[in-house]
């Protein structure tokens, strides 16, 4: 297996990643399937998204399949670009388990450690997802609050912990 970041060269990998991570954890993401489908230019979207500036995204891949991904988001302002956040983290069902994980948030926490000005990185994780909550932990966030009711499908209320890892 192998992390890189991403570029718009991968956009058509990333955007399948993309609807399947939407479709296996709908509870864990503010984006949802049926918006992502009905973009009218999915892959130019993902392109854009991976050649933006102060934004990256790592994937791993397992041979020619992209496995995982995360993304970076730096804050644009002045008073807030000290600060970055870490979005749509995920691992495909089959490679669960197998340090992918991992391996992706050490790509993103390094990235934000050499990157001139940032000086924390933000994350949110729904609570009763315990293997990210334990994941997240275990690279060093740490809690400062839960948002209650955070997200809703299906009518139900997910609740998110905020996480901070000051570097």
């Amino acid at each position: 297996m192998e992390i890189i970041l991403l570029n718009e060269t991968h956009a058509e990998d990333y955007w399948n990643l993309r609807l399947e991570m939407l479709k296996q954890n709908p509870e864990s993401f503010g984006s949802s399937y049926a918006e992502a489908i009905n973009h009218k230019h999915p892959i130019k979207n993902a392109a854009e998204r991976l050649s933006h500036d102060g934004n990256c995204t790592f994937g791993c891949f397992s041979g020619n399949q992209l496995v995982g991904a995360v993304t970076m988001v730096r804050e644009k302002g002045i008073k807030m670009n000290h600060k970055a956040s870490i979005y749509a983290m995920y691992v495909n069902l089959s490679h669960r388990g197998q340090g992918v994980g991992r391996g992706l948030m050490e790509s993103a926490v390094n990235r934000a450690r050499k990157t001139n000005g940032i000086e924390q990185l933000l994350i949110t994780v729904v609570t009763t997802n315990e293997t990210a909550r334990g994941l997240y932990h275990s690279c060093g966030f740490k809690p400062y609050g839960t948002e209650k009711r955070a997200l809703k499908y299906n009518g139900e209320y997910y609740d998110e912990e905020l996480m901070v890892l000051f570097l």
